[in-house]
């Protein structure tokens, strides 16, 4: 499951920004072996060595990764983590990974389209959400997510059709 993406090298012997998924960013430091895949399709596991909370994000040193020329060449990979690493998630809570593909529709019964991916903006998570009707992005916030339906994989929002 994806929980963040490497970013641009920090510095120059190796360390790389991350951008963390988990809530809080720092939870991601809990998991000591990452399995990193590349654009490219390429993919490797690697342990982390030394990480750290740094502005809005994380930035580590991973083994194998000892200079800046390394870290460029991992920039935009994805940090997966083996479902079976992570807790189960508590009640009215969701992995993101789960809500992917998932149906959208608004309180009126308006299908909006299914969940194509999550952006994180500075005021939270947001919903990107494609349908025949165009791109909705919605904040994915208890205020405006209604009700989950994982088994029928079905999401209902508080969420203007026209927005």
């Amino acid at each position: 499951m994806e929980l963040g993406r490497l970013g641009r090298p920090y510095g120059v012997r190796g360390w790389l920004h991350v951008e963390s998924h988990t809530d809080p960013a720092a939870r991601l430091l809990e998991h000591p072996r990452w399995s990193l895949e590349r654009a490219d399709g390429g993919g490797l596991t690697c342990r982390v060595l030394e990480g750290r909370v740094h502005g809005g994000g994380l930035v580590v040193r991973l083994e194998g990764v000892a200079d800046r020329a390394a870290a460029a060449a991992l920039t935009g990979a994805r940090v997966l983590i083996e479902r079976s690493a992570l807790p189960a998630p508590a009640p009215n809570e969701y992995y993101r990974a789960d809500l992917v593909g998932c149906e959208v529709v608004n309180l009126e019964g308006t299908a909006l389209g299914t969940v194509s991916h999550f952006v994180d903006a500075p005021a939270g998570a947001v919903m990107v959400v494609r349908g025949a009707a165009g791109e909705h992005w919605v904040l994915a916030n208890p205020r405006f997510l209604k009700r989950v339906d994982l088994g029928a994989r079905r999401v209902m929002v508080d969420w203007p059709a026209e927005l």
